[in-house]
């Protein structure tokens, strides 16, 4: 698991700076019905950011993090993962998400993707798109710039981005399919991603002729991007603004 259960966004929240926020669900072609969270910004920029949460699906930490980029003027979408073999909605901590995790297949996945795009994109306000990820949403996050989506840059949090991970591609391996600017955001000190593994990544990307930038926080744990981490508040601090330096460079104008 990417988070605790009882973990939040560490971003203070903006008084007045969402529009408003909504549960819905996205309904497919195929009939599948797709949880999902979006927040309107009140002041929108254009940009519009496509949330892939971790292991737990839709979860109230990625709900605050949207909140807090619509915030900032970005509108915001979460989507849940686990359509296909878990209908109970709301969940709560008890809910053991690893049965559904290892149903899931890229095909599913990249089509739930689309659809939070497409739901993103549907009233007119997003000209630009992005997506962050969260550990496995941060692997997905890398691989959603191989999927026809137009997508202005893609964010990962601490996403493995070499190995196998059921039938996930390997970012790295399929860096050459990327179409969108890569940010890659991931702890000095995380246990489960070696730096040879990042640097491995960011060795493709160049070779693909993808425009990136990695960063790789001293220290930071995986998953430091947390309100109950403060002894990280530095780097979370920063991952948060070099996100939104990210997202206003590639967000084109009106």
């Amino acid at each position: 698991m990417c988070f605790d259960l009882d973990s939040h966004p560490p971003i203070a929240p903006i008084a007045g700076g969402a529009l408003d926020s909504e549960s819905l669900t996205i309904r497919q072609s195929d009939g599948t019905e797709v949880a999902a969270f979006r927040a309107r910004a009140a002041h929108p920029t254009g940009a519009g950011i496509l949330i892939l949460p971790d292991v737990r699906g839709l979860h109230h930490y990625y709900e605050e993090l949207a909140l807090r980029f619509a915030e900032v003027g970005v509108d915001a979408l979460v989507i849940d993962y686990f359509a296909r073999t878990a209908k109970d909605l709301p969940r709560d901590d008890s809910f053991e998400y690893m049965p559904h995790v290892q149903q899931t297949t890229f095909a599913h996945l990249g089509q739930d993707i689309e659809a939070g795009a497409r739901e993103l994109r549907r009233d007119g306000r997003v000209r630009s798109l992005f997506t962050v990820g969260f550990c496995f949403g941060g692997r997905l996050a890398y691989l959603s710039a191989t999927l026809p989506l137009h997508l202005a840059g893609a964010i990962g949090f601490y996403g493995m981005p070499v190995g196998g991970r059921g039938d996930l591609p390997a970012p790295a391996d399929v860096a050459g399919r990327m179409t969108a600017p890569i940010l890659g955001l991931f702890g000095g000190a995380d246990q489960g991603i070696p730096p040879d593994a990042v640097k491995q990544f960011e060795s493709a990307l160049a070779a693909a002729h993808v425009r990136h930038e990695i960063v790789s926080y001293p220290n930071a744990p995986h998953s430091f991007f947390d309100r109950k981490a403060a002894e990280f508040k530095e780097s979370s601090d920063a991952a948060w603004a070099k996100m939104l330096e990210f997202v206003k460079a590639n967000t084109a104008k009106a």
